[in-house]
């Protein structure tokens, strides 16, 4: 395999597992805690639930990044040049390292939303804003890796 296309694959790597992972963690952190919720009072579901999917979104920005990856290299049929190579690993950096730690603690903040809705379901709200806020510098690292991604010319 050329130096180029390994580079490109680790970018894909980087941006879909990365970000993948850390949705996974995070939304089990919320899980975990809504289903004991849940457990005391099933008409919380809707409300956890909520709290619970929040950190998953940062999996969907990295496969987002990661596939115009693919489709910008599919159609090459060949060797990737070297800077091209790179800059695909390049791109898949802010949008995967991000996701995986933004997803993490977005879902320990859900978690606390969670908790909110467990005593005062009526002010779930504010646990979504808080939420909310993490998910913030993952929307800016999406938007580099894209900025970035449209930088590739092959």
């Amino acid at each position: 395999m050329e130096l180029g296309t390994l580079y490109a694959f680790l970018g894909v790597a980087i941006a879909v597992l990365f970000s993948g992972i850390g949705s996974a963690l995070g939304v089990s952190i919320g899980g975990r805690l809504a289903a004991g919720v849940v457990t005391e009072d099933p008409k919380k579901f809707g409300q956890t639930l909520v709290l619970t999917a929040l950190p998953g979104t940062q999996g969907i920005y990295g496969f987002v990044i990661g596939m115009l990856m693919v489709f910008k290299f599919a159609g090459m049929g060949g060797a990737i040049p070297v800077e091209a190579g790179f800059r695909f690993l390049v791109t898949g950096l802010p949008v995967g390292i991000v996701g995986l730690f933004s997803a993490i603690y977005q879902g320990k903040v859900a978690a606390a939303g969670i908790g909110i809705v467990a005593k005062r379901p009526e002010e779930a709200a504010k646990g979504i804003v808080y939420a909310g806020l993490v998910e913030t510098y993952a929307i800016l690292s999406f938007i580099i890796s894209f900025f970035l991604y449209n930088t590739i010319t092959l």
